[in-house]
């Protein structure tokens, strides 16, 4: 591995990580609502928050899978010195996966969980330009009080993916990550058309 290729990860590795990582949580905790991360460099084709998730989530022991947007020699290069993680060919291995927008309409392969072991699914780790601007959407579930409407960009495709993945327990989580900030997604919200629509 090249040293030319390595970039700047956290200032303090262990508070910062803890730090995105408790911003994750939130995410996950409060479907929908953005939350801000703490000031990370951006890393090539990945934004700020994109490459804060990877810096805190993943490890030696997490398997991850680049969509080709992500597959890069600085990438690979810096993911591999700063987070130890094993980069698969095969969605199946993958604990986790980096997609772009363009990587949406398609989920095939990557592990929804079992009935058993529901925490084995793949958590994917999404980056958009915004996260606004998309059609809005009703989300209901664990952590909103009634409906929340977000409207994340992304393509219908992914709702259709999404739902043929989801029979809870099983299912898959989802972080989009645009700028500093991210939006969680857990298997557990439902999605429906927008509050406006129904009304």
């Amino acid at each position: 591995m090249s040293t030319d290729l390595l970039q700047a990860a956290f200032d303090d590795q262990v508070l910062d990580s803890q730090r995105v990582f408790r911003s994750a949580l939130k995410a996950l905790a409060e479907p929908g609502l953005a939350q801000p991360l703490i000031p990370v460099p951006a890393l090539g084709s990945l934004a700020p928050a994109t490459y804060g998730l990877c810096l805190s989530l993943l490890d030696g022991d997490t398997r991850l899978w680049l969509a080709p947007a992500f597959d890069t020699k600085a990438v690979r290069a810096n993911l591999a010195f700063h987070c130890g993680c094993p980069i698969v060919d095969e969605r199946e291995m993958a604990d986790f996966a980096l997609l772009d927008v363009r990587a949406l309409d398609d989920m095939t392969g990557f592990y929804s969980g079992s009935e058993r072991f529901p925490d084995q699914s793949c958590t994917l780790l999404v980056q958009l330009e915004e996260l606004d601007g998309g059609a809005p959407l009703s989300w209901s579930g664990p952590g909103i009080l009634g409906q929340r409407e977000v409207a994340l960009p992304v393509p219908p495709a992914f709702w259709r993916e999404r739902a043929a993945r989801s029979d809870f327990p099983r299912g898959l989580d989802a972080f989009f990550a645009a700028g500093q900030a991210l939006v969680g997604l857990p298997r557990s919200t439902r999605i429906a058309p927008s509050i406006e629509e129904v009304a």
